[in-house]
């Protein structure tokens, strides 16, 4: 019997509408991973809009500062929240963007518009730690005079401005990538200017042009970090790679264990925006088994061990003939899976 007479890809509930729509909860209470649909929008603006106001008014006094005390370590924490404030304007864009609901040709809406803007802000930071580390290299060869004390109260002003903007988008829903890209933008940046107010501090006390050369080489070192992290993880997410704390090895091996599922093939997991993971699979179940049961069976599993409610299962009776077939990969009789993709898990030992 196929699955057209059973459960033919079922889809377990959810809502592709607006942002701020709580995942549907598994039988035992469990959203997408534990995480909602996006961010709520209005909260979550208000917050974000106060932190973007906060940087960038003093970013522009930092640059005149900057520039009146020739110090690059002032200037590199100004580029620093200059990336900043972009991170949360294309946060705000990716929220109302991702707001929308499906319709169309863009059956998920447009919520992957964050992790464009993860990856936009990933590349910015890489980017400017590039030119930041050339410049600090070459002041390291010949410092110019630096003003210790504009470095140094600048510097604090800086740190308590920073520690204000984190605390505010640490209000906002950071399960958004675009949220906790901007989150560690500035989380970043309030360590430069830590280091920043010490090498004014040395600069002022012992007239060591080279450290503020070696503040801004800090910056580069902690841009380069969160730049290569957001390029990574939003990365995955856009070549549709599995939720890194998911194996789909074990997760198809886990689906197979369960009785009646003779065999689980064309299994793909993947992420469709922060938090919001989804899976698809063909099922085969032995032909005394219930199709319905097995599909409610397995939808509760992967919602309460995985947190993956988002599912699209086909269920199928397991010919005859496909139930004494003992290696992957052979001849099959089922047309629909004449080209399956990715591994096949059986009952036993198998190959992944």
């Amino acid at each position: 019997m196929s699955a057209h007479d059973h459960a033919p890809h079922h889809h377990a509930p959810h809502d592709h509408g607006t942002a701020g729509h709580e995942g549907h909860a598994g039988p035992e209470g469990h959203g997408h991973g534990g995480h909602s649909h996006g961010v709520a929008a209005d909260a979550d603006r208000r917050w974000l809009g106060i932190a973007l106001g906060l940087i960038t008014g003093f970013m522009a006094i930092e640059v005149v500062i900057g520039v009146l005390a020739h110090s690059l370590a002032l200037i590199s924490d100004a580029a620093h929240m200059l990336t900043d404030a972009v991170s949360i304007v294309l946060a705000l864009i990716a929220m109302r963007l991702a707001a929308r609901p499906a319709r169309g040709g863009f059956t998920y809406g447009l919520k992957r518009a964050e992790i464009l803007s993860a990856q936009a802000n990933g590349l910015t930071l890489l980017l400017l730690a590039v030119w930041l580390a050339y410049e600090a290299v070459r002041r390291l060869l010949d410092p110019p005079p630096v003003e210790g004390g504009l470095v140094l109260v600048t510097a604090l002003a800086g740190i308590v401005v920073n520690i204000v903007a984190a605390w505010c988008i640490s209000k906002a829903n950071r399960t958004s990538l675009a949220v906790e890209g901007a989150y560690q933008h500035i989380l970043n940046d309030l360590f430069a200017f830590i280091g920043t107010a010490v090498a004014g501090l040395i600069v002022l006390t012992t007239g060591f042009r080279q450290a503020d050369s070696i503040a801004s080489l800090v910056v580069v070192v902690l841009m380069v970090k969160a730049g290569y992290g957001l390029v990574r993880e939003s990365g995955r997410i856009l070549l549709e790679a599995a939720p890194a704390h998911v194996d789909p090895d074990t997760v198809g091996d886990r689906l197979v264990g369960q009785p009646p599922v003779t065999e689980v093939h064309d299994l793909h997991i993947w992420t469709i925006t922060s938090g919001q993971a989804a899976l698809s699979a063909h099922v085969l179940v032995a032909p005394e088994g219930d199709c319905h049961a097995v599909r409610r069976d397995l939808e509760a599993l992967l919602a309460k061990e995985y947190g993956i409610t988002h599912t699209t299962l086909q269920v199928d009776h397991a010919q005859d003939s496909l139930l004494t077939v003992g290696r992957p990969g052979e001849d099959r009789a089922d047309p629909h899976c004449a080209d399956a993709h990715g591994p096949v898990h059986r009952q036993g030992p198998h190959d992944h």
